[in-house]
């Protein structure tokens, strides 16, 4: 992980512990109140619920295993095209085979397989994703994610960041009206 680049200032190993930060600090935030260490967009969804996401995570090594390690299997399927653009086709199931072989954490290992079901959540896909029990956890991680990820976007002013908060937001308050309404 610390040899495979995930952006130029970024390798993939830093890139998870980023992940995980952000999350902390955005469990911290609903748990506490207390301000974000980061720079953060926070949905109204976010906001008027927390006790209902704070209700469904799992414990705090399972997320830091999770969020550290979820793309762990990224250097054994990296694709790197003509014009010199890094790809990772399938890394959620290398991630979630090579996390096997080292951990044995059953959640973790289903959190890295779907890790990237929430942004590429389409509408009427968002029934069979709120029948994950960690579909709450899936969500509160990609917008920490889309946050880590920031910079490498351009800001969270750049247009690319807004399309993939807005993304977000949006199958976010699906999510949360459909749990609510079941």
């Amino acid at each position: 992980m610390i040899s495979c680049e995930q952006t130029k200032e970024q390798n993939v190993l830093e890139h998870g512990i980023s992940v995980k930060n952000y999350l902390f600090d955005l469990i911290n935030y609903l748990k506490t109140n207390q301000p974000l260490k980061h720079n953060f967009l926070i949905p109204k969804w976010l906001n008027e619920n927390k006790n209902l996401f704070l209700e469904n995570l799992p414990n705090d090594k399972t997320l830091e295993l999770y969020t550290t390690y979820h793309d762990c299997g990224k250097p054994f399927c990296i694709y790197i095209d003509s014009e010199g653009k890094k790809h990772f086709p399938n890394h959620e199931l290398y991630s979630k085979y090579v996390f096997d072989k080292v951990f044995d954490n059953k959640i973790a290992s289903n959190l890295i397989l779907h890790d990237m079901d929430i942004h590429r959540l389409k509408s009427e896909d968002i029934n069979k994703f709120i029948n994950n029990p960690y579909a709450l956890t899936l969500l509160l991680t990609g917008l920490a994610e889309i946050h880590s990820n920031a910079e490498m976007f351009g800001g969270i002013n750049s247009v690319s960041f807004k399309i993939k908060h807005k993304h977000i937001t949006k199958k976010g308050q699906q999510i949360i009206n459909l749990i609510k309404k079941n």
